[in-house]
């Protein structure tokens, strides 16, 4: 009886260790990142050299914006009494989509009038950010690098991956949000 308390007080001891830490059986390295990184630093430098040689084609007086895209202006409306689109204004306007080459995409009536509320609702980056400059009235040509349009996935039907695009804008109207 004695030998059996004795062998159950070792076994319940050796149970009664702390765990041991487990290592990786393999370590990764940011190899996989590194290299994501290159390609998308060329992928920016092809679209760029791509959008800059549309610009100088056309010879327009495109402006920089500092969200990463080109624009100019169709139809620019100089009076200071209209205001651009705030948070929550809610804005209809009708617009296109061609590939850098100029062949359209999308017509202004495959897509229709659109109506966004201002930073409340999804819309890809650029045309977001686009919107935000524009009067009522305006017609805007924006220029978008791929990543401030569909970006890496596209729209998943005829937009592809990785496709800068050119979009024709124009604001209908903007209703402004009441607690604005």
């Amino acid at each position: 009886m004695n030998k059996l308390l004795t062998l159950a007080i070792v076994l319940l001891a050796l149970n009664c260790k702390t765990p041991e830490t487990r290592r990786p059986i393999s370590v990764k390295t940011g190899s996989f990142i590194d290299a994501s990184v290159e390609r998308n630093k060329k992928l920016n430098a092809q679209e760029q050299a791509s959008i800059e040689k549309i610009m100088q084609a056309q010879n327009k007086s495109y402006i920089a914006s500092k969200n990463g895209f080109w624009y100019y202006y169709n139809n620019k409306i100089e009076t200071d009494t209209l205001q651009t689109p705030l948070f929550g204004d809610i804005v209809n306007y009708n617009y296109n989509v061609k590939a850098l080459d100029g062949s359209l995409i999308y017509s202004k009536e495959d897509i229709k009038t659109q109506t966004y509320a201002m930073d409340k609702q999804e819309l890809f980056t650029g045309l977001r950010e686009g919107l935000k400059l524009m009067k009522i009235g305006e017609t805007i040509t924006f220029l978008f690098p791929s990543q401030k349009a569909y970006g890496y996935y596209g729209d998943e039907n005829k937009i592809g991956r990785s496709t800068p695009i050119i979009c024709e804008v124009t604001v209908n109207s903007i209703t402004q949000n009441q607690t604005n």
